[in-house]
């Protein structure tokens, strides 16, 4: 264990409030908790523009799928969510921080930002031409990502 308490420093971990994402939160928590390592849990959010509908039509066809947080008030709740689910897993040291933009772009910059050693994602992406067309979280993040990357299986 000590190879890996040297190893990870800064851990972060993306949210968007699922139960599935609050899985990863809760793994991530372990080892950061493990590790002695400082967890970083980050929500993206998109700006609420009083007139944009489009965001509101596509969230209609993607329902459930839906993972992008209006607004940074909700952004703000989901992460303090989930400093209490990263506690309980035994993470010591929180930062949250709540960031405008996509999932992907957001997680990646608070990587660089933190000079993070880790990235943990869930593995629940979007399937079928929804994925297709949108991309999905955990399969951008981790291709993209220029440190180590953890994949928690967070659905059944």
């Amino acid at each position: 264990m000590s190879e890996i308490s040297d190893t990870y420093r800064t851990v972060v971990v993306g949210t968007d409030g699922s139960e599935s994402s609050l899985r990863a939160v809760a793994r991530a928590g372990a080892l950061a908790g493990a590790c002695s390592a400082t967890l970083v849990i980050a929500c993206a959010y998109l700006p609420v523009e009083p007139d944009d509908r489009e965001i509101g039509r596509a969230q209609d066809v993607l329902r459930d799928d839906a993972y992008q947080i209006l607004g940074s008030h909700p952004a703000e709740d989901t992460v303090r969510t989930a400093a209490e689910r990263a506690g309980a897993a035994g993470a010591r040291k929180v930062k949250t921080i709540a960031v405008e933009g996509s999932p992907v772009e957001a997680l990646l910059d608070v990587v660089r930002r933190e000079d993070a050693d880790l990235l943990v994602v869930g593995n629940r992406g979007l399937a079928g031409i929804k994925g297709r067309l949108l991309g999905s979280v955990p399969a951008d993040a981790t291709r993209r990502s220029e440190c180590d990357v953890l994949v928690v299986h967070t659905t059944g």
